[in-house]
């Protein structure tokens, strides 16, 4: 049973994979139920009612009756769970507390539904690829919530990690850290570190989990040909992200703008470095570390950078709903970098990096799903020098198109006619070379994005 210092630091905390909070029990009980139902299809959980969405402890009371009908709507779920059910009091708050451990007998079904919980929500499966991967999931188990057995807590926890892990999650570093492991649900129940945990926490996670590593390559040009740099990152996972995206700083362009004579510094990216921060992130946590033979690569081309990860789409996201929903290889590693506020609202990263690509100016992100997911994002050029390449290829009207293309990707094409100062039918007949010659897309209908593929000429030919 968990204790009124339990509940503090949890409610402290926030809700998260493992943690969920009701201000009172809700009319319909089954509310409750889907919830545990969830949790016992995840790494298990603590409800807590009695709490509100600001987190703060505001106490509530349920008498026999209510009592009942959570124990009785329990009982819909098959196959059978135990889960305890009682009140703590906390600073003479009445706390209504219900515990749920991960489920042996996975899928869990209350009402002919599967409940599972994404992140900080629990969401209820509704198409067959959802619940042909929750299956397999179950089958061979998360990943992230297998036992680590080598690994020991004691001498192989990062503890300046585990500090700032408390800071971020607004956890009072006068917690245990023994009450961090259990709240949060990383041991076991013989007390064994998870895999996800050792991910997140361990000192030196490779020497247990070998593709718990992040590889960043520069080449020279635009083809793999030649590489100017190559480095491996080792740590924890969230120093994994930070040093790549160190790499990526001293890599490509970061100008800075202080704000008044005393104000602070701020950087502007030649690509957004929240494009990075979502890109990196999405690959940690979601990557196939059940795949040892792969890595997470970061690869930077003079015109474009690659960020790839093992594992294509799961099964329950089809192509249709890519962007829209999320559903996660390692909930375990995605709730503690929701804890970390790494991870923005469900779902809404891909929408974040399209937009922000789109705000920037920059040709919109393409992705790939084939074994691999892949992220591909296009770097702003020196327009004049690559353009400089193709001059005995391309007539003046021709580069004055590129031109305008480059400085608005949005440009219609009534103002290239009016720019460029030729007729509707020369520019037809002018953009469809360019499209031929693989210079030029456009993406949408009337309205759409104009694409310029930076591609260099083969001079030798």
């Amino acid at each position: 049973m968990i204790t009124a210092e339990d509940i503090k630091s949890i409610a402290a905390s926030g809700e998260g994979y493992n943690a969920e909070f009701k201000v009172r029990l809700p009319s319909k009980v089954k509310e409750v139920t889907e919830e545990i139902c969830a949790f016992a299809n995840a790494a298990g959980g603590t409800l807590l009612i009695g709490v509100d969405d600001d987190n703060v402890i505001q106490g509530t009371t349920i008498d026999n009756g209510k009592r009942s009908s959570i124990q009785n709507s329990i009982r819909e779920i098959t196959p059978t769970i135990n889960c305890q059910v009682y009140p703590v009091d906390v600073n003479g708050k009445e706390i209504w507390v219900i515990e749920v451990l991960s489920g042996k007998q996975k899928p869990y079904v209350l009402s002919g539904s599967i409940y599972v919980r994404i992140g900080p929500n629990s969401q209820k499966l509704t198409s067959v690829e959802e619940m042909r991967d929750f299956f397999q999931q179950s089958d061979r188990i998360y990943f992230d919530e297998s036992p680590c057995p080598g690994f020991n807590i004691e001498s192989q926890i990062n503890s300046d990690l585990l500090s700032e892990f408390k800071s971020e999650a607004n956890l009072s570093p006068a917690v245990s850290n023994e009450q961090v492991f259990n709240n949060l649900k990383l041991v076991d129940e013989d007390g064994v570190f998870k895999n996800g945990a050792v991910l997140f926490f361990g000192n030196e996670p490779k020497t247990y989990i070998d593709s718990a590593v992040i590889r960043c390559v520069a080449f020279d040009g635009i083809d793999k040909r030649f590489i100017a740099d190559d480095k491996e990152f080792k740590g924890p996972l969230y120093f994994q992200y930070k040093e790549a995206i160190q790499w990526l700083k001293k890599k490509l362009d970061v100008r800075y703008e202080i704000e008044g004579s005393t104000g602070p510094r701020e950087e502007f990216w030649e690509i957004p470095k929240t494009v990075f921060k979502e890109t990196i992130i999405n690959a940690l946590a979601h990557r196939d570390y059940y795949d040892k033979g792969a890595k997470i690569t970061i690869e930077l081309f003079d015109d474009r950078v690659e960020v790839s990860n093992p594992g294509g789409l799961v099964s329950a996201i089809s192509s249709r709903d890519f962007g829209k929903r999320s559903h996660s290889r390692n909930p375990l590693i995605f709730g503690l970098f929701s804890r970390m506020r790494m991870v923005e609202q469900i779902g809404s990263g891909i929408g974040r990096i399209k937009d922000l690509m789109e705000e920037s100016n920059l040709p919109a992100p393409q992705f790939s799903f084939d074994g691999m997911f892949t992220v591909l994002l296009y770097r702003p050029l020196d327009f004049d020098k690559w353009v400089n390449k193709w001059v005995d290829s391309l007539t003046n009207n021709r580069i004055a198109i590129l031109r305008a293309i480059h400085n608005d990707n949005k440009i219609t094409k009534k103002d290239l006619e009016s720019l460029v100062g030729i007729g509707s039918t020369a520019m037809d007949n002018n953009l469809k070379f360019l499209k031929e010659l693989g210079l030029l897309d456009r993406i949408g209908t009337k309205g759409g994005t104009w694409l310029i593929h930076y591609v260099v000429p083969d001079v030798g030919k």
